[in-house]
């Protein structure tokens, strides 16, 4: 299934995509969740129970609506946490003249950083180096400590895109990359969760970023330093993984920092990343000034 978040008032509703077509389910009350969250953490019984009401409403034409005519949060607005991997692709690794990692460079962004497809990027004034890294993102289904790399997907509920905006001159002002990775807004993740029974293999997908129409990053997740299997054995040797848990796996090479001349975003820029079996994050950047 692919599974989108929308707004409805104060709260969030999840839907079910079909072919660009959403029908809103229903999830179970929750005080303290998204619903994408509770779903998760209602296991294999809730899958086949929104499967089924889904295929239902579609068979019958009932609240469907078009995706592309729908706001969109990101699938998990309320994760525990979001994790990024950096320089996980070897061509990357290379552009930015740095030392193959050893082990999976490991950082964090926090929920002020989230965003859905179709919500704007915005500049902050405190930086004049924003760039683009489009990336394949899992999202942890089920908790989990200590696996080993042979057992990690089956933790996995889903996959989908986010964008690790990033401000490259607060990133390496100092040897920590806080300050450039989890300014508002650097988070787009979207526009669905593509449920991991459809994504058997998530090393074989084609990743690609567009700016303005323009491809500037084309690759394979295949061509991963680490593989999703063996970052979630990483991370989950060191801490608790729960569900809706966000991983960002990294980014090909072909960033907007490493161009000759460099190429970093500016308002009226749009940004889409695409991954096959997910479909396209796309967001404008705006100034700060000029945000929604």
């Amino acid at each position: 299934m692919k599974l989108v978040t929308f707004p409805v008032g104060d709260t969030w509703r999840l839907g079910v995509v079909r072919d660009l077509n959403v029908v809103g389910v229903s999830i179970p009350a929750s005080s303290s969740y998204s619903p994408l969250r509770s779903f998760l953490l209602g296991g294999a019984r809730e899958f086949e129970r929104v499967r089924e009401e889904a295929e239902a409403k579609f068979e019958s034409g009932q609240d469907v609506q078009r995706l592309d005519e729908l706001v969109v949060a990101p699938p998990v607005p309320d994760p525990e946490k979001v994790l990024c991997v950096g320089f996980n692709y070897a061509e990357h690794v290379s552009e930015m003249a740095v030392e193959r990692p050893s082990a999976p460079n490991v950082f964090a962004k926090f929920r002020n950083s989230l965003i859905g497809s179709g919500h704007q990027i915005v500049l902050p004034g405190v930086s004049t180096e924003i760039d683009y890294e489009g990336e394949l993102a899992a999202v942890i289904g089920h908790q989990c400590r200590g696996v080993e790399e042979e057992d990690a997907l089956r933790y996995v509920g889903g996959y989908t895109i986010l964008n690790d905006v990033t401000a490259r001159d607060l990133q390496f002002g100092t040897s920590q990359w806080t300050l450039g990775k989890a300014v508002d807004t650097f988070a787009p993740v979207g526009p669905v969760l593509t449920t991991a029974d459809e994504i058997p293999d998530p090393q074989s997908l084609n990743l690609t970023t567009r700016l303005n129409g323009e491809i500037v990053q084309k690759s394979s997740t295949g061509a991963m330093i680490f593989s999703v299997a063996q970052i979630i054995a990483a991370l989950s040797a060191v801490m608790t993984l729960e569900p809706g848990d966000i991983i960002s796996t990294g980014t090909p090479s072909g960033v907007g920092w490493k161009r000759v001349p460099p190429r970093f975003l500016t308002a009226g820029d749009v940004v889409e990343v695409e991954i096959s079996g997910i479909g396209i994050l796309c967001n404008e950047v705006v100034n700060g000034d000029s945000k929604e």
